[in-house]
């Protein structure tokens, strides 16, 4: 989390695009019962959310660049 923090809101929303393509990847490997380690998902749901809420954070005003909550 703290190295979210330190991201610039334009490499935040490049992770978050990232995330939900890996998810959406990982949702098709579990439908397809070629998922071994199906805890991976919900692992991916926690960082997607992660970074929404860093990202909603810095629209808001609420973090610096510098990645401290003013």
């Amino acid at each position: 989390m703290t190295e979210l923090k330190e991201l610039t809101p334009a490499e935040l929303k490049a992770r978050l695009v990232e995330a939900e393509d890996n998810l959406e990847a990982l949702r098709f490997q579990l439908d397809a019962g070629q998922l071994p380690n199906t805890a991976r998902v919900s692992a991916v749901r926690r960082d997607i959310a992660r970074l929404r809420t860093v990202v909603r954070e810095h629209e808001l005003g609420l973090r610096t660049l510098k990645g401290k909550v003013k």
